[in-house]
């Protein structure tokens, strides 16, 4: 569709902004993937993601205690700013 378009394209060219604050375009601070190129490989991230949290919604398993330490660290605090 033509919409879907424009949009990729404007998403490309000024960037999505920040996902849990208030900066509406701009580069986020990912540090290993492209939001347009690598796009297929960010779906199938959320898709594990969706998975972990299905399975040990507080990361209170062993395995997942890294898990829980950066979000803690990195995004505890944004909490407010978003709902899920």
């Amino acid at each position: 569709m033509m919409v879907f378009l424009i949009a990729e394209k404007d998403l490309e060219l000024r960037g999505p902004g920040e996902f849990f604050g208030t900066k509406q375009s701009g580069v986020p601070a990912f540090k290993f993937a492209n939001i347009v190129k690598d796009k297929a490989l960010l779906d199938e991230a959320k898709i594990l993601a969706k998975e972990i949290l299905a399975k040990d919604p507080n990361l209170s398993s062993s395995e997942n205690r890294l898990l829980r330490e950066r979000y803690d660290k990195y995004y505890r605090h944004r909490e407010k700013l978003f709902k899920y």
